[in-house]
This record gives structure tokens, C-alpha cells and sequence, in this order.
């Protein structure tokens, strides 16, 4: 199949944060996110343009979406852009008694009363998704992420960006896991949003399959063993086709062969904007190592098996960075240099010093990692702030410090 996209690989970036809409004394989940795109813009819509960035809302009302509007050409930059947004979203909401509050799921929101579908543009769709699978859940109503979009111009390079991802995508929440209070307690996983992401479409599974996506590298393949799958589950719940699109996949990665780019599913949305570009950034620069077969020839890239990495990223999705990855066909495939098992952390931290992560962007990256290596995770730093079964004010406590790290750009520290 011939094809040709304008963007080559690592040639534009697209990134989209979310976060939560909250009552500004209370924290609970405040469904007025058509109210603050009203402010912003005057009408109600699915999205607005705001410069190098526009804002958005998808299904759930006390959600807002700041993303780059179309592909930016660096990385470096971006966190102030996002942070200004932050900052103006936070002055419209002021007079409705309402900001915004970072990490992945609400700690204590119950999702089966308290969701709101947006009601404007969309809402066909977004109604469709209920009906089909039953929104009022965790898995659809609580879960707020980091898109990463990354071009791809042809074939060649699809398939090049898509072993490359397979390979880094199990690693990620060994740096982004933000999510370890569900309904008011620590569940013992570092990442709970990846596990209702996993169950939120289980009663048509394709829709998902085993989050890391299957070893396909053309985009012919892809469209007949994922998508045309997907489809075909779905024509019986969706006869009038409203949710036949590449968007409905549902994988830690899915192509957009509509747009030329893969986008990455599984980050958690962190503390601030700083944050998650330094991690967008060490996920960059391992896929591109990776694709330019510095570590590992493609051969050997598209050669595992989806249940092996599948396990690496369950291992992850639990213990983020005290995961421990053993596989050592894996392991040389990211160039590891140690033998025998080694921690996420200490993968992680290799990757980073070899793809000298820390002193691109002018070091504008380099704090960021240097606390998610040393600290760990956010959800790491979340529980040794919050201790064992923390009482719901000390919860409150610390979500209001969260949202003031959100305020001022700046990281949560383990040790407050």
C-alpha cells in the first residue's frame, strides 16, 4: 500500500494533557467544562483554538484538554505554552468557585453518580459509547492521560515507529504511574488508571486487546488484523456506524492513518506541565533510538511476542519504577547494559543517561527526571506523603497541594 504523510519521523509532536474540573474548597468533581470553554470562547464548543494550543473536552464534563493545535516542531517550549493555559483556565473558573486538579483518576469521585456527558457537539457519540459500554465508571469517567502523537510519512517508517513503540510502551508507567488512590484508598497499584483503561471496553474486548498493540507493521496489516476487527465486533451494537473510526481503538498505542501518526495511550497526566514533557521527552528519545536501530536491529525489534511485553507492562502498571524486568532478550533489545534482572528505575535511568535526555532542551528537562529517578514516580511520592490508609482530610491535604503544584509549575516532592 502507498502512501505519503508531509511529516517524517521525530519531525512534529503532538501532546494532550487532561485534567479535572474541581470545586475549589470541597475538590469534588465539578461538571462545568462547557462553562469554561463559554468563557474562554463564548460558545459552548467541542473545541477552541488558543494559539499554539487549543482546548477541548471529551465525554466527561469536569474534564478539559489543553493539546498543541496541530503538530509543533519541538518538544522544548511546550511546557510554558501548556503552563499558561493552566493559568488562564484557572482565572475563568476562579469566578465559578472551580480550578483545576492534576493525576490521572479523582481519589475519591464516584464515577456512577457523579459523571456528566457533555451534552453539546459530539454527545451522538459520546452517547453511543454509553449505551455500547456503560460510561459511569472508573475506566470512562475518571481516567485523565497524556496523549503523545508521533508522525510517521509511509510505510517504511509505520513499521519502524510501530516496533520501536511495542518495545517502550511496557516501560512507561515505570515513570508516569500518577494514579494510586481509588474511592478514598491505596488499591497496592501504582497505576489504577491503566487498569480500568484495560477493563473499559470489556464487552466487546477487540476494542482494547492486550494494550500493547499486536506485532503489525504495515499500515495493510494493521487495517485487517486490528481495525477491521475492531469494526466487525462492533456492527452489531453500532449499526449506524457512528463509532467506525480509527479513534475507537482503544490500545496503548493506535495508528491514525487519517492524520500520519501513532499516538501513545498509556501516560498518566502528572503533577504539572513540566513533568510530563520531560517524560514525553525520555519517551522520544528512546523510540528514537529504537527506530534508528541503534540498540537493536528491526528484525529483532518486531520479533516479540505481544503476551511477553504485555507482562512487562502489567509488572509496571503495579510497581512502576521497583518493577523488575528480567527478560533478557528484552533488556539487550534496549541496549541494557547490565546483566541478569534490573529494576524499571535503573532501565530507565541507563536509557536516559544514553539518550542524554537531561541535557537537550537546554536542560529544561533535567530537574523533572532527576526527581521522578530519584523520588520515583508520582504515584510513589503520593503514597509516602499520604502514609498507609490515609484519613480522608489528609487525602484532601494533599490533592489541594497537588492542585497548587499544578498552579505553579512545579513538582510534588516525597518529603513535603
Amino acid at each position: 500500500m502507498s502512501y505519503r504523510f508531509d511529516l517524517g519521523l521525530f519531525e512534529g509532536f503532538g501532546v494532550e494533557l487532561e485534567y479535572m474540573i474541581v470545586d475549589r474548597r470541597t475538590l469534588e468533581v465539578r461538571p462545568v467544562a462547557d462553562a469554561l470553554i463559554r468563557a474562554a470562547a463564548g460558545a459552548p464548543e467541542a473545541e477552541i483554538e488558543r494559539g499554539e494550543l487549543a482546548w477541548s473536552n471529551e465525554l466527561a464534563l469536569h474534564l478539559i484538554e489543553f493539546k498543541t493545535n496541530g503538530p509543533a516542531a519541538r518538544l522544548e517550549g511546550l511546557a510554558s505554552l501548556f503552563q499558561e493555559s493552566v493559568a488562564e483556565a484557572n482565572a475563568l473558573l476562579a469566578p465559578l468557585d472551580a480550578k483545576l486538579m492534576p493525576g490521572a483518576m479523582h481519589p475519591w469521585m464516584d464515577p456512577d453518580r457523579e459523571l456528566v456527558i457533555w451534552p453539546h457537539e459530539y454527545s451522538p457519540v459520546y452517547r453511543s459509547f454509553d449505551r455500547i459500554f456503560g460510561c459511569h465508571g472508573h475506566g470512562w469517567a475518571n481516567v485523565q492521560s497524556v496523549h503523545l502523537n508521533l508522525p510517521f510519512s509511509n510505510d517504511e517508517e509505520f513499521g519502524r515507529l510501530h516496533a520501536a513503540l511495542r518495545l517502550v510502551l511496557p516501560m512507561l508507567p515505570a515513570l508516569a504511574a500518577s494514579s494510586p488512590i481509588v474511592g478514598g484508598r491505596a488499591t497496592g497499584l501504582l497505576d489504577n488508571r491503566l487498569v480500568f483503561y484495560r477493563q473499559h471496553a470489556e464487552r466487546i474486548p477487540s476494542v482494547t486487546g492486550a494494550l500493547v498493540p499486536e506485532p503489525v507493521f504495515t499500515r495493510e496489516a494493521y487495517e485487517i488484523q486490528v481495525l477491521d476487527r475492531i469494526y466487525r465486533d462492533l456492527e452489531s451494537h453500532d449499526p449506524a456506524g457512528s463509532l467506525r473510526h480509527e479513534w475507537v481503538n482503544a490500545r496503548g498505542a493506535i495508528a491514525r492513518f487519517d492524520r500520519g501518526s501513532l499516538e501513545i495511550r498509556v501516560l498518566d497526566v502528572q503533577e504539572c506541565p513540566a513533568a510530563d514533557l520531560a517524560i514525553a521527552a525520555a519517551t522520544v528519545g528512546v523510540v528514537e533510538a529504537l527506530a534508528a536501530g541503534e540498540w537493536s536491529a528491526p528484525e529483532e525489534q518486531r520479533s516479540f511476542e505481544t503476551a511477553a511485553l504485555n507482562a512487562i507492562l502489567e509488572e509496571t502498571t503495579v510497581r512502576a519504577e521497583a518493577a523488575t524486568i528480567g527478560d533478557e532478550g528484552y533488556l539487550r533489545a534496549l541496549g541494557c547494559l547490565r546483566a541478569g534482572p534490573v529494576t524499571a528505575r535503573d532501565l530507565w535511568r541507563q536509557l536516559i543517561e544514553t539518550t542524554r535526555v537531561r541535557e537537550a532542551g537546554n536542560g529544561e528537562w533535567k530537574a523533572a527526571l532527576e526527581t521522578i529517578l530519584e523520588e520515583g514516580c508520582l504515584a510513589s511520592r503520593i503514597l509516602r506523603r499520604l502514609g498507609p490508609d490515609p484519613p480522608r482530610s489528609r487525602l484532601h491535604g494533599l490533592y489541594e497541594e497537588l492542585s497548587a503544584c499544578l498552579a505553579e509549575g512545579r513538582l510534588l516532592r516525597a518529603r513535603g
